[in-house]
């Protein structure tokens, strides 16, 4: 395939992104631009938000309440295997083998912790919007403040134009 007098070479299979271009040579078709691959991480890499250390833990599920149990009788049978990966395969293999029946009490512990996380979610959240309400007491104050010397600058501007 040649290359046609000035345009340059045609590229295939490239991961650059394509905008569409208004121009009389060019017309409506799609160029490519240049666009660097860290302002592409930095686009998908958002801060997260601050995590509140106060915050409770969400609780376990039923399986891994069952895992808390499985790792001390598994460490028992087998002492010199201390990988966290064969912990939690031979973990995942006992769960799935067990029946319903077997899975029930696990099930009522996790509910339990559950229940008990709700308490103390709603309690947490109480505190949360207390402490939300007073800062934005403040910052009312403050807003007010800050118009009401707005509104006589804005006076003063309009007396002196008159």
């Amino acid at each position: 395939m040649r290359p046609t007098k000035g345009k340059g070479p045609v590229k295939k299979d490239t991961k650059e992104a394509l905008k569409p271009v208004e121009d009389k040579r060019v017309g409506k078709r799609k160029a490519v631009s240049n666009v660097s691959k860290s302002s592409k991480r930095q686009a998908t890499k958002a801060k997260p938000a601050k995590k509140d250390p106060n915050k409770p833990k969400r609780p376990p599920s039923a399986f891994f309440v069952f895992l808390e149990e499985f790792r001390k009788t598994y460490k028992l049978e087998h002492p010199n295997n201390k990988a966290v990966s064969a912990v939690g395969k031979a973990g995942g293999e006992k769960w799935k083998s067990l029946s319903p029946a077997e899975k029930a009490p696990y099930e009522a512990k996790a509910a339990k912790r559950k229940t008990e996380y709700e308490k103390v979610m709603t309690s947490y959240n109480k505190k949360q919007e207390s402490v939300d309400d007073e800062n934005d007491e403040e910052s009312d104050k403050s807003k007010s403040e800050v118009s009401g010397e707005d509104d006589e600058k804005s006076e003063e501007v309009h007396l002196r134009c008159s």
